[in-house]
């Protein structure tokens, strides 16, 4: 028997802000509210959820550790670019080569991820 991944969790200043984007992003509820921080998933009881929680200070270097994202359902990478863009990602530099088959983004707080360039439904 071994584990399995449950819970991401994700530090923020301004945890409900960064609880909401990423509720947007993964078009998945806050299904739990505490003192101090969020929790997501796709439904109540989910095996995978995220956690934002509140932490004082703001993040000062690259992530050890990130998501990536793959495009799913009827949009393609460039209309779910521009989506998580205006939701509040940007884009962001981290060495990536210019040829990368994935964008930089990072969170309202500067938490890095990655939207993948092929598709999920993809062969």
């Amino acid at each position: 028997m071994g584990s399995r991944i449950c819970v991401i969790a994700i530090d923020a200043v301004d945890a409900e802000t960064v609880a909401a984007f990423w509720s947007r992003v993964l078009d998945w509820p806050i299904v739990e509210e505490a003192e101090d921080g969020f929790s997501l998933a796709p439904h109540e009881g989910a095996d995978l959820g995220v956690d934002v929680f509140t932490v004082p200070e703001r993040k000062s270097v690259k992530n050890r550790l990130h998501l990536d994202l793959r495009v799913t359902g009827g949009l393609t990478v460039a209309q779910e670019l521009e989506r998580l863009l205006g939701l509040g990602a940007v884009k962001v530099d981290v060495g990536q080569p210019e040829d990368a088959r994935w964008t930089v983004l990072a969170d309202p707080e500067g938490n890095e991820f990655c939207l993948l360039h092929g598709r999920a439904d993809a062969p």
